[in-house]
């Protein structure tokens, strides 16, 4: 079995699969189907496509009305709703608005006036979801799916994939990572935790055979005001963004799953890390001070 590893652009990141095959046929089918389906997802669920799905769902939602919605849709959905549930209101996947008034390309602040405004526009418990029936009874709501359909986007991935043949291999998009079977020799692969602080430092490597890994953080889109950082991760009731932890990894079976995870646990800000805790799952955590832990910190996975 010989490794061949792939990379392509998708969903605004640098995206990989490496994966053992026997031959490069073989190969070139499989990553071919992977990143046809990441393509796929990014043109039905992008915010900024005109002509995605969720373009036409905002579109209604501004002015108010009912849209029916597919299963893979529903499923999306379905499990937004769960994240808001689980994060008592946190996780929300209609505070995507507030990118209207955050411009981070211009390194300036909103003001409060502009937060109250935009507050009232954010609110799962303003619209109405039943399954396959999405409602906006009042206008001016927006739905955000970018805390979740990378992390399904990976774990997708892994299910064709798998369908078309792999068996050992590892795919990668930009830092949401599924792993399907060690390598071909049977060694686990080494997957890096970025430093929040310095980019080309890793805060700690694990060793991963299956499973996921994602993570949330406030490095990747950030403005600094006056040595303040503010990063893209904002609380739906404050409308400001989270200001306690740095940043989060969790490992679990499913992409999505630690993906949302992580988001939580930086919803939550002080709290987070209890969360993390009583929740069980391999992590790790940074605070702003630089504080870590975390299950995950100095072991190998």
């Amino acid at each position: 079995m010989q490794l061949y590893h792939y990379e392509f652009n998708a969903m605004g990141t640098v995206c990989s699969i490496q994966l053992y095959a026997k031959n490069t046929r073989l190969a070139k089918h499989i990553s071919t189907a992977v990143i046809a389906d990441v393509n796929r997802l990014e043109q039905k669920y992008s915010r900024y496509r005109s002509d995605s799905l969720l373009s036409n769902i905002n579109r209604l939602a501004a002015k108010g009305g009912q849209i029916q919605v597919d299963d893979e849709t529903a499923s999306l959905l379905n499990y937004a709703a769960t994240c808001y549930q689980q994060s008592d209101g946190l996780f929300d996947i209609t505070s995507g608005v507030l990118r209207q008034i955050w411009q981070f390309q211009q390194q300036a602040l909103p003001d409060e006036e502009q937060i109250a405004a935009i507050r009232n526009r954010i609110g799962w418990q303003h619209l109405n979801w039943s399954a396959p029936y999405l409602e906006f009874p009042e206008p001016g709501l927006e739905l955000d799916f970018g805390g979740i359909v990378k992390e399904y986007a990976v774990d997708r991935a892994a299910v064709i994939a798998q369908e078309s043949g792999m068996q050992y291999g590892i795919i990668n998009l930009g830092g949401d990572i599924r792993v399907l079977g060690p390598h071909a020799n049977g060694q686990p692969w080494v997957v890096g935790i970025q430093h929040p602080r310095e980019q080309q430092q890793v805060i700690q490597k694990i060793h991963l055979s299956q499973g996921a890994l994602a993570s949330s953080g406030d490095y990747e889109r950030c403005i600094i005001v006056n040595n303040q950082r503010y990063g893209h991760v904002f609380n739906p009731r404050t409308g400001w963004p989270v200001s306690h932890l740095a940043a989060v990894s969790v490992v679990s079976e499913l992409c999505v799953v630690a993906g949302s995870a992580a988001t939580i646990a930086m919803l939550k800000e002080s709290a987070g890390t209890q969360w993390l805790a009583q929740l069980g799952l391999p992590c790790l955590w940074v605070d702003v001070e630089g504080k870590s832990g975390g299950s995950l910190l100095d072991q190998q996975q």
